[in-house]
């Protein structure tokens, strides 16, 4: 039987904490990671907080707007529509590397707090009422805002164990089977059916890029 949409957030959670609390994250904490122009640090703070986000605003009261679509968030969502040095985009990594300046240790401690507390925070994902997501200034359902956030974590989680040298760690099958529904979806939204239905089939007819982001 699949996980359940808790569970499989709840063992994400753990597999992308067991990653950023790594000796090798540790030891290549101030190197430029994989994503250029944040650290390895700054990464680790940016997958983690998925976590921090999840409390947050699972704490907060139900949105009185009524929730998009998850198509619409990645159509309307700053980072999604701008380039690497845009503004907003930036604006994340440096935002990142800044919280990492208190270092690794700092960072652990924070990271074990949170999978603490997050057991009790992820009840809203059973919840139909809208959560806002303030730094967008619209809602999504709980359970879609918690998709989105697997997705950063499986994505960000790649991205780090290669700025370490590491294997990708294995994430749930559930929370794979959700992240990549969810990249497909974008992918088909920004490309077309034909571009993605190629890529995955007839790659000698595949555009050079299906890219959700």
């Amino acid at each position: 039987m699949p996980l359940s949409l808790t569970d499989a957030v709840l063992e994400s959670a753990r597999v992308s904490a067991d990653l950023a609390l790594s000796d090798q994250v540790r030891g290549r904490w101030g190197d430029e990671s994989s994503c250029e122009g944040m650290t390895v640090g700054g990464l680790a703070h940016h997958l983690t907080g998925q976590l921090d986000s999840l409390i947050r605003l699972y704490a907060d009261a139900p949105a009185d707007a009524a929730p998009i679509r998850v198509l619409d968030h990645y159509r309307q969502a700053p980072w999604a529509n701008s380039g690497l040095d845009g503004e907003v985009n930036t604006g994340i990594r440096t935002g990142a590397d800044e919280q990492a300046a208190g270092g690794p240790d700092a960072h652990a401690e924070h990271v074990r707090s949170a999978l603490a507390a997050l057991p009790a925070a992820l009840a809203r994902i059973e919840d139909s009422d809208p959560v806002l997501i303030p730094w967008q200034g619209w809602s999504l359902t709980a359970a879609d805002f918690a998709v989105t956030r697997l997705m950063e974590m499986v994505v960000h989680a790649d991205d780090l164990a290669a700025s370490v040298g590491l294997e990708t760690p294995r994430f749930p099958d559930e929370a794979v089977r959700l992240v990549v529904g969810l990249l497909a979806d974008v992918a088909v939204d920004r490309h077309g059916q034909a571009a993605v239905v190629r890529t995955l089939s007839r790659p000698q007819r595949a555009p050079a890029s299906v890219s959700a982001f």
